[in-house]
């Protein structure tokens, strides 16, 4: 089992930054990935990064804003978030790609989810 908390969402203006933090309980060889809910949308995924850090993988709509990062000592993984604009507006969750039955941006090849953290992008 492993026990996922993520950390650094708030409330920031259009076009400002945020830099979120996940941290694991524990880490082993597996990629890490981070999803988004936003109010009556269903989850959506953002990005994902491979155990050794060279490998990414972005959603169309943060590709070239946001940057998916991991420690492996810090058992951490980090997405930075430029330009932020007010459709990024969500709960952010990171979670473990425990399976890889399915592709990458799917949902269900992912365990151990986070509680989540809020991002408001607002003028």
């Amino acid at each position: 089992q492993v026990q996922l908390v993520e950390s650094g969402g708030g409330l920031v203006q259009v076009g400002g930054s945020l830099r979120l933090s996940c941290a694991a309980s524990t880490f082993s060889s597996y990629a890490m990935g981070w999803f988004r809910q936003a109010p009556g949308k269903e989850r959506e995924f953002v990005a994902v990064i491979a155990w050794s850090g060279g490998s990414t993988y972005y959603a169309d709509s943060v590709k070239g804003r946001f940057t998916i990062s991991r420690d492996n000592v810090k058992k951490t993984v980090y997405l930075q978030m430029n330009s932020l604009k007010p459709e990024d507006t969500a709960i952010y969750y990171c979670a473990v790609r425990r399976y890889t039955i399915h592709t990458y941006y799917d949902a269900r090849d992912y365990a151990y989810w986070g509680q989540g953290t809020q991002v408001t992008a607002s003028s």
